[in-house]
């Protein structure tokens, strides 16, 4: 079972396919692809979206229909505000109040959590650092502490049951991979203490748009370090190396 936004449980459609040895994942963040909003994005066969922000919830819950996969997403600094939701037997609260959930529907928001979706461990961290009254921005200071706890959530489980992180999902790449000069574009440096922390074997973020420059791929303490903005098909297998799919 994969736990919704909300961490109750929620069987994804699609979720009886037998997954192959090496899942195929989209991922997608801050641009729309246009080929990927209509029927073309079956042909990609894969088995699971990774949302790394700033993308219309529409768009996701476009692919999660129409792929009959489950998506897990972070949110981005131009997404709204998302935190405290509650979902139990079907309704949605907030603050003990009834409420409409505002994400995208059927999809798994891993913002400050850890969880297991088709055969990989995820674990999340949204937003940009903080340059404006917007949600889902954080000061260093904030984001580290989110950081710190996230590690820890993934620890607790790992001494449950042996396995690790395999990807980490942020909208904002670390300080000085990749990331931008200017403050809405600069990376967090509490996200190298997150990698050491976790050991994931790839971090999947968007938030730097390359306006067709190139985006190398980038190394950060073992873990591959990948800008998604537009899309990528990846291959990722636990233990294995991560490659962008045929």
């Amino acid at each position: 079972m994969v736990p919704d936004a909300a961490g109750q449980p929620h069987r994804p459609s699609g979720s009886g396919r037998t997954l192959g040895a090496v899942p195929r994942v989209l991922a997608v963040a801050d641009e729309v692809v246009e080929r990927l909003w209509t029927e073309q994005v079956r042909r990609l066969g894969v088995d699971l979206v990774l949302a790394a922000g700033d993308l219309p919830f529409e768009y996701l819950e476009y692919l999660v229909g129409t792929l009959d996969r489950p998506c897990v997403f972070v949110p981005g600094n131009h997404d709204p505000d998302l935190s405290g939701y509650r979902a139990a037997r079907g309704l949605w609260t907030r603050a003990g109040m009834p409420a409409r959930w505002p994400g995208p529907a059927g999809a798994v928001n891993a913002d400050g959590r850890v969880v297991d979706v088709a055969g990989l461990r995820i674990a999340g961290l949204g937003g940009s650092l903080r340059y404006g009254d917007g949600p889902n921005q954080w000061t260093e200071r904030q984001q580290a502490g989110r950081a710190r706890r996230l590690v820890r959530r993934a620890a607790w489980r790992r001494l449950r049951d042996g396995r690790g992180v395999d990807v980490l999902l942020t909208h904002s790449p670390p300080r000085g991979c990749g990331d931008g000069d200017d403050l809405p574009h600069r990376g967090f440096e509490c996200l190298h203490d997150a990698v050491r922390g976790l050991r994931p074997r790839v971090l999947v973020h968007g938030h730097v748009h390359p306006y067709g420059r190139p985006t190398p791929d980038r190394a950060d303490h073992g873990a591959l370090v990948l800008n998604v903005v537009g899309h990528r098909v990846l291959e990722i297998a636990s233990g294995e190396e991560v490659a962008d799919a045929p």
